[in-house]
């Protein structure tokens, strides 16, 4: 039975789009999550809403609780994250207010817990293809028949933050192949393919980092208010896509745990 997790949160706990709404309060052996969870159902899909910097967007990027939040995911039945995520455009081609469902990461985080196996088990995820192959197709395909500008793939470099990039390692960025860039795609990702979920990013591109000395350096003020102008977007995407996911039985997503698991012996 196909259940949706939504990452984000900013938005997205609008009325209209859940019917049957309500909240819940829960722990994990992680700690509690960012957010209560938001559950309801779109189009008689069951669905589960998650703010990743909480509710009043207080908590910073290294202190969110990634192994908390996938946890609680899980834990609540959800087969499928779909996660939004605001990001900085490392590409000429890619223009701020367009969408990118990426397809590969650079990790350049320093601080976070990246695993759920910390202690007796030692788990290899592999990490060959990092996002749910079919659902980032599903979301490409539904957003051009929206006609939304977007782009089906693309390498996201995550960064610690809180702060910005400098000039300097945003061209680094470039030189690597880094075609957009964020804060909080890792762990994320890595965490849910170890719960065996699918997991798919739309990736809301507000500005072009610092990169391109023809353009404003990104701001928060920046960021909020293109962002802002994105959500109705990614509301309508959200609600043309649910109605089709399917669980999909070929897909490394939920398999890949099986034999990533090295035990003590």
């Amino acid at each position: 039975m196909v259940k949706i997790g939504i990452i984000g949160g900013s938005g997205l706990e609008d009325p209209k789009i859940l019917k049957d709404q309500r909240e819940i309060e829960c722990d994990t052996p992680y700690g509690q999550p960012s957010s209560p969870l938001i559950v309801g159902k779109i189009s008689g899909v069951d669905v589960v809403i998650i703010s990743r910097h909480g509710k009043k967007h207080t908590i910073m990027p290294t202190n969110v609780p990634y192994q908390a939040n996938i946890y609680a995911l899980k834990d609540a039945g959800c087969t499928h994250i779909l996660a939004t995520t605001a990001c900085g455009s490392l590409k000429e081609e890619i223009r701020p207010g367009e969408l990118v469902f990426p397809d590969q990461f650079i990790d350049r985080t320093t601080k976070r817990k990246c695993t759920f196996y910390e202690k007796d088990i030692v788990c290899h995820i592999p990490m060959a293809e990092p996002f749910c192959p079919n659902l980032r197709r599903l979301l490409y395909e539904k957003a051009t028949e929206l006609g939304f500008k977007c782009h089906e793939r693309g390498t996201v470099v995550t960064i610690e933050g809180p702060r910005f990039s400098s000039r300097a390692e945003s061209l680094m960025f470039r030189q690597w192949g880094g075609d957009i860039i964020n804060m909080t795609t890792v762990p994320e990702v890595v965490l849910a393919r170890e719960a065996g979920l699918h997991y798919a990013a739309i990736a809301m591109p507000t500005d072009y980092d610092c990169w391109k000395q023809t353009e404003r350096a990104v701001d928060i003020s920046m960021v909020l208010e293109t962002f802002k102008h994105n959500v109705e977007k990614v509301k309508r995407l959200i609600l043309a896509v649910i109605p089709e996911i399917r669980d999909y039985d070929d897909c490394p997503c939920k398999w890949d745990i099986k034999s990533a698991i090295v035990t003590k012996q």
